[in-house]
């Protein structure tokens, strides 16, 4: 699973680096554009999951390619935040009427600019979410909400079950405690790291001794999900 990719849409070089510093730093890939047209070849290109979109630029506003995208089927469901110097309130209304997720206005702190994402991103629904995920005999369904091994139901809180649910989703990749927070608990809640371990131990508890090798303890990282062994 690689890291969420954003694009920054904005004709201002200083604002991008800005941002793409900040970013990156939050373990996002980044990509740049300078004006809507390289914008949309970037989109089609790379398929961004968020589009971080200046409102004023030469040529083809930040507004009308917001319009573009959610006309066109293919980048409809792109969730696109705005950046604006402008914070009247009928420029907000009219960025969201225009397809914008959320609203940010220039200037704006990367902290405030990283917390505004994560949420966004958390609110579009991802692709496959709905999919029953099958491993090495584990199954986990999503639209029953139900766990079983081999065929056998398993019981577990509700916290362990969205741990397993990002774990069997992202395999392979090592996780710290502090990216297990965002991604299962959310940034905004104020949880310590430790509580992530209480959880690992308690689902693989719950997975028994058929299953619980999966959960993998990545020393001086955090944990990973793996059949590899």
């Amino acid at each position: 699973m690689t890291a969420k990719t954003v694009l920054i849409v904005d004709d201002e070089a200083p604002i991008r680096e800005m941002i793409a510093v900040a970013l990156e730093m939050a373990d996002y890939h980044v990509l740049e554009a300078s004006n809507a047209q390289d914008a949309h070849a970037m989109i089609v290109d790379h398929q961004p999951d968020l589009l971080l979109l200046d409102w004023m630029m030469p040529g083809i506003s930040g507004i009308e390619l917001a319009r573009r995208l959610k006309r066109e089927e293919a980048t409809a469901e792109l969730p696109i935040i705005m950046l604006t110097a402008k914070g009247e309130e009928d420029n907000k209304i009219q960025g969201l009427e225009a397809g914008a997720d959320d609203y940010i206005t220039k200037p704006f702190s990367p902290r405030e600019l990283v917390a505004r994402l994560k949420a966004v991103l958390r609110r579009a629904t991802p692709r496959g979410v709905e999919e029953v995920v099958e491993i090495d005999g584990l199954l986990l369904d999503p639209m029953s909400h139900r766990i079983s091994a081999h065929g056998k139901s398993l019981e577990m809180g509700p916290t362990e079950y969205r741990l397993l649910q990002f774990f069997m989703t992202h395999q392979e990749r090592a996780y710290t405690r502090s990216q297990l927070l965002d991604q299962v608990w959310g940034g905004n809640v104020y949880v310590e790291e430790r509580t992530v371990d209480v959880h690992i131990r308690r689902l693989r508890k719950a997975l028994g001794d058929a299953h619980q090798h999966l959960i993998q303890t990545v020393r001086g990282t955090g944990y990973r999900f793996s059949a590899r062994g």
